[in-house]
């Protein structure tokens, strides 16, 4: 399952979880604010375990990129 989708006409074309309203950067700054899994949970009902697991790893994945450093 593709949890994380991207859809032009859909939050600006940002990343979103399962094709909700719930954009990808939204959960991981409630993660950065200090909000527990469970908190995030309760507060967006709609969202599974793994929609929050996978917002993660998007991030993960793209943040690692090489850096080319001028000399």
């Amino acid at each position: 399952m593709n949890r994380i989708t991207v859809n032009p006409a859909q939050c600006g074309g940002h990343p979103c979880v399962r094709g909700m309203r719930i954009r990808v950067k939204d959960v991981l700054d409630m993660l950065a604010g200090g909000a527990t899994q469970e908190e995030i949970l309760r507060d967006y009902p709609d969202l599974e375990v793994g929609d929050i697991r996978a917002c993660i790893a998007y991030a993960a994945r793209y943040i690692d990129h090489p850096v080319v450093l001028a000399g």
